[in-house]
């Protein structure tokens, strides 16, 4: 790339004061701007201005150019020295976006600047966002946590012995044990997150700890089905409850309630008990499956029952949808 001469530029010896660059760059940029000028390659001059102006005007980005040295001659072939920049403590403001023209708009973005520019004060610079060195956060962990379904519905506290692979200063790798305390939410899901904040890996330097997740398995419960905040229950009832309708006792996870089996329900059947999932904005429900159950012929008077039945309700075929597909 060629070296590019901003005092030479801007028309100011290497002596200027910051007003003698100030009052130079307006006059070249009235000269120069692209409306107004009547020059020939005026936006290209322009451009070349706005560049020496935004290095000179930062007493920062001017020292560590003046250490360049003033040897270098406008358009000969240059590359920055390894080290260049070593030696100047950089604050951290951030990198202008581009230098304001004489109507005081913007009239470029940095990425208009020249290849010379940017290998001195674009971003890989230690002038550059990405260029200055950030103090390194720790990295964050994971876990994994087994929770019953009545917890979290529920919520509560829970103290979690968790194991951490690290590496030994001979190279080999051992398991530390280490104690966590974590609130369970009541209404957390199957699946979700719980940040803790500051208790992943510790972070080199003294900068910001990294958060361990915790990433929650509800374990499967023998009369519940969870999806999402809902819950389903399988429920049996007699052949004599569905056919008639009765009221029935149903558990839920918040306790017992009573609920009206209608007249003529079907095996399969789903009945809402609207709110009595899982707690949130909104709650889940609770979704009764009805399941009709037999009683077992396993006595005369029960097997009298049934030759009963047959007799009255001999002409009921529940097989009648299949009739005709076969």
């Amino acid at each position: 790339m060629e070296y590019r001469d901003y005092y030479s530029v801007l028309g100011v010896a290497r002596t200027a004061t910051g007003e003698d660059i100030k009052k130079s760059y307006r006059r070249l940029a009235r000269k120069y701007h692209p409306d107004v000028s009547k020059e020939k390659d005026a936006e290209q001059k322009f451009k070349e201005v706005q560049e020496a102006y935004e290095v000179l005007k930062d007493p920062e980005k001017r020292a560590a150019y003046d250490q360049l040295g003033s040897d270098w001659k406008s358009g000969q072939q240059f590359r920055p020295p390894p080290d260049w920049a070593s030696g100047f403590e950089f604050s951290g403001g951030n990198r202008a976006r581009g230098a304001r023209g004489a109507g005081g708009a913007h009239a470029f973005e940095e990425e208009g600047f020249s290849d010379f520019f940017s290998s001195l004060f674009g971003g890989a610079s230690p002038f550059g966002a990405s260029g200055r060195r950030q103090q390194q956060a720790g990295r964050d962990h994971h876990a994994r946590i087994d929770i019953d379904l009545e917890e979290a519905f529920g919520g509560g506290t829970r103290t979690l012995d968790l194991k951490r692979p690290q590496v030994k200063s001979d190279g080999t790798l051992e398991l530390r044990s280490h104690t966590v305390r974590v609130t369970i939410p009541a209404g957390i899901t199957d699946g979700q997150l719980i940040r803790l904040a500051g208790q992943g890996e510790a972070a080199p330097g003294g900068g910001r700890a990294g958060d361990l997740y915790l990433e929650v398995h509800v374990r499967p419960n023998r009369l519940y089905q969870l999806e999402g905040r809902d819950v389903t229950l399988t429920l049996p009832v007699c052949p004599w409850e569905a056919a008639l309708g009765a009221t029935v006792t149903v558990p839920t996870l918040a306790g017992a309630v009573q609920m009206q089996v209608p007249a003529g329900a079907q095996s399969g059947q789903k009945l809402r008990l609207r709110g009595r999932g899982l707690p949130g904005s909104p709650a889940g429900d609770a979704y009764v499956q009805l399941k009709i159950v037999l009683p077992p012929a396993d006595s005369a008077a029960a097997r009298a029952v049934y030759e009963e039945m047959r007799a009255k309700l001999g002409s009921f075929d529940p097989r009648a949808d299949l009739k005709g597909n076969s």
